[in-house]
């Protein structure tokens, strides 16, 4: 078991109290539609948790973090509701982008950008993926299409982005380009910019299956965005270097959060199982039922103990792409089993907004898409196997 320290323990108690008591009885409340929860109510729910002294939980107040190891435990309390993780603010893109920018921004770009973000005044979003309609970059990033120049000390951006989350309503945006300088074969560079502004323009913010992340996911059309240089990330041409410093550790907290959504699941039918009737007797003492509930006792708890070991790993430096694959793939895939069986143990109730369970679900089932498909790791995966094989055979 990953060193949990007796303060990170305290924040994650109290998480759980917060996030149980003051933040779940707005799970229903008609300010969360189908493109997440409106900007008022995250304000509200932020400005709550700001005045428990919970915003950014796994940050400390001299802006040191906790372990990963630690980290795993806080945001997974965060998780046991929905709206939980954008209360304390670790919601992705945000949580992600904050680490990108602590690990990678000079001290302008931390003063600038960083700062707000990290105080909850500001939301982010990660401009990177790019339509499918226009054979941009999806799973595969030497697809982008969107393309970066400097003219003067600027840099002039031209492209189209989808799938951008919390797009709508952002205020820092950070917008990944191919360098039109470095050629054909040269790399990407990453930007911080202001937002809104009128070369970045929301063509449609999606209808989409899940409904947890404010302002949903949009379709973006940029054109001629001119960038001071002093405002791009790093160096010029590290731009897909810095995309993995943020997507492997974020992996690794999209599992942490949903892991908690999925124990709220579970809370929810277990509930429902035990005081239900039918044929005579509890619905759980009926095998069909009851053991589909210990399959995902022990899911969950499977899911848990991989989550603690990446972040061991991450905390010893030197998680890799192909721990984060396997911990992503196999959080996903698992937990999505589980929310199906707590549908399934609930019946007709379980399809229902009576209670969160059916929302849980869907936003499971969308959590096997985000920061990569199952099957483009499993394919990252077996060509990790076969060249580990091929090194072998020398």
């Amino acid at each position: 078991m990953p060193h949990i320290s007796p303060e990170a323990s305290t924040i994650a108690e109290r998480v759980e109290a917060f996030v149980r008591e003051d933040v779940a009885p707005y799970e229903h409340d008609p300010r969360c539609g189908s493109h997440g929860p409106s900007d008022e109510l995250a304000i509200e729910l932020r400005d709550l948790a700001r005045q428990r002294g919970l915003l950014v939980p796994h940050i400390r107040e001299d802006g040191s973090y906790f372990s990963h190891a630690e980290t795993a435990l806080i945001l997974r309390k965060s998780g046991l509701s929905p709206l939980g993780p954008i209360a304390c603010h670790v919601m992705a893109p945000d949580e992600g982008n904050m680490y990108l920018l602590g690990k990678v921004g000079d001290a302008m770009i931390k003063e600038r950008f960083l700062a707000p973000m990290v105080a909850g005044d500001a939301r982010s979003a990660f401009f990177m993926t790019e339509p499918a309609e226009d054979g941009g970059a999806g799973s595969d990033p030497s697809l982008m299409q969107t393309t970066c120049k400097m003219d003067g000390n600027h840099w002039v951006i031209n492209g189209r982005k989808a799938f951008i989350t919390g797009a709508e309503g952002a205020k820092v945006g950070i917008v990944i380009a191919k360098s039109e300088e470095l050629g054909s074969e040269g790399g990407a560079c990453m930007f911080l910019v202001d937002l809104p502004d009128p070369a970045i323009r929301i063509e449609r913010v999606l209808d989409t299956i899940d409904s947890s992340m404010p302002g949903g996911h949009a379709v973006i059309a940029i054109e001629n965005l001119r960038v001071p240089a002093d405002q791009m990330l790093g160096d010029a041409g590290e731009g897909f270097k810095y995309a993995q410093i943020r997507l492997a550790p974020a992996r690794l907290t999209h599992c942490m959060r949903w892991l908690g959504v999925a124990e709220r699941a579970q809370e929810i039918a277990t509930d429902y199982a035990c005081r239900r009737q039918a044929f005579g007797k509890q619905l759980i003492d009926h095998e069909g039922v009851g053991f589909m509930l210990a399959q995902n006792k022990i899911d969950l708890k499977a899911c848990a103990l991989m989550i603690d070991w990446c972040a061991e790993i991450l905390d010893s430096g030197d998680l890799g792409t192909t721990e984060s694959s396997m911990a992503k793939t196999f959080v996903a895939e698992t937990l999505f089993q589980v929310a199906d069986r707590c549908v399934q143990t609930m019946g007709g109730t379980g399809v229902t907004g009576d209670t969160i369970v059916e929302q849980l679900f869907r936003e499971i089932r969308a959590f096997r898409i985000y920061d990569g498909p199952t099957e483009v790791h499993k394919w990252s995966l077996a060509k990790k196997i076969k060249r580990d094989w091929r090194e072998s055979q020398v």
